[in-house]
């Protein structure tokens, strides 16, 4: 088995503590053999730790001649010109989410990728979550019938003063957090149509001009309500999924579901009445019946390493099928284009948070 050799610009928290994180264990398959920061001591500390070359200017990785994979780690409004360059310089590229804060820069990226013959991957690594896979095994199950709605939130209380709450920096609560749980929304509405958008933002906590609360509804005709709620305002988190059907739903969290369905087959036969209902006693009757109700729960295991390094390896495995034996990437950039579009007309409705530069 063929091991990739990898180079990543960037050592971060994304590119040291993620993506190096998750390739250390995963020896079979990749090395990391160079990376690239403009700060000495992360590149000093890159060279103890992965035992590799460290570079001050990422463009030096483009001279050489063993990289299988350069991973484009830099902060957000880097990440359409910088993988441009990767591209461009004759290298495949995964690049961090989000990839880009408008479609037609999406567009330069793939027509890149095609031009150079050089696969572009985006690390949407949450389409691998556990929990959201156990989701979708029980929805395609059909025990809960036709989805009706579905909410995401990923919520919680926090103050934040960092980069990632510019507006210049493509920072804010729905690029930055926002790529994770609307790729699953997409997943559930459909990848095959662009849904219509309703969102609100506000910036609550933020000591940036960028927001830190995000409501937003993907709807259309046919199609489940998914309703994504982001907030760093949030006191009082419910669950992560709640999830609503015709014969039952789904509730929980990336650690834990729970599910309750019914058959319709043992259900009382029932039709339509329009005349007012009453008792056997002739007061007037509220309409119920009693259902047998089914329920069913799932944990998530910790024999793989826990729900970061489980969606992690499971990212990095169908990559690396993608390089070294030729698979379709299951997450593709035309994909990814989709959740920019939703993106780009969240920020088209609310035009205070639309002043990013890139």
């Amino acid at each position: 088995m063929k091991r990739l050799r990898v180079g990543i610009i960037g050592q971060g928290r994304s590119g040291r503590d993620i993506h190096a994180y998750i390739i250390k264990k995963l020896p079979e398959l990749y090395q990391i053999v160079a990376v690239s920061d403009p700060m000495e001591d992360r590149r000093q500390r890159a060279e103890a730790e992965l035992n590799c070359d460290a570079y001050a200017d990422y463009r030096d990785l483009f001279q050489r001649k063993d990289l299988d994979l350069i991973i484009n780690a830099t902060p957000s409004q880097l990440h359409v010109p910088v993988s441009l360059e990767c591209l461009n310089s004759g290298f495949n590229v995964l690049c961090e989410k989000p990839l880009a804060r408008r479609v037609a820069d999406v567009d330069k990226l793939i027509e890149a990728s095609k031009d150079s013959g050089k696969l572009l991957a985006i690390y949407q690594q949450s389409r691998y979550s556990p929990a959201f896979e156990k989701i979708r095994q029980i929805i395609d199950s059909g025990v809960i019938g036709r989805i009706v709605q579905v909410s995401i939130s990923y919520n919680g209380f926090a103050r934040r003063w960092d980069w990632q709450t510019l507006q210049e920096k493509n920072g804010g609560n729905l690029l930055n957090t926002g790529p994770h749980p609307v790729d699953q929304a997409l997943q559930l509405y459909g990848n095959d149509v662009m849904p219509k958008v309703t969102c609100m933002m506000d910036r609550a906590n933020s000591f940036g001009d960028a927001e830190d609360y995000v409501k937003l509804i993907l709807h259309g005709n046919g199609r489940p309500t998914i309703d994504v709620e982001i907030s760093s305002c949030c006191v009082y988190p419910e669950g992560t999924y709640n999830v609503q059907g015709t014969l039952g739903g789904i509730k929980g969290s990336i650690q834990h579901l729970d599910w309750k369905y019914y058959k319709p087959e043992e259900a009382p036969e029932q039709s339509l009445v329009s005349e007012p209902l009453s008792n056997a006693d002739g007061t007037p009757a509220y309409c119920g019946e009693e259902l047998k109700w089914y329920e069913e729960s799932w944990d998530l295991s910790q024999e793989d390493g826990g729900f970061f390094d489980q969606m992690g390896k499971k990212f990095y495995t169908m990559l690396y099928n993608s390089l070294a034996n030729g698979q379709p990437l299951e997450i593709t950039p035309e994909q990814v284009r989709q959740q920019i579009a939703v993106m780009e007309e969240c920020f088209r409705q609310n035009p205070e948070f639309a002043n990013h530069s890139f």
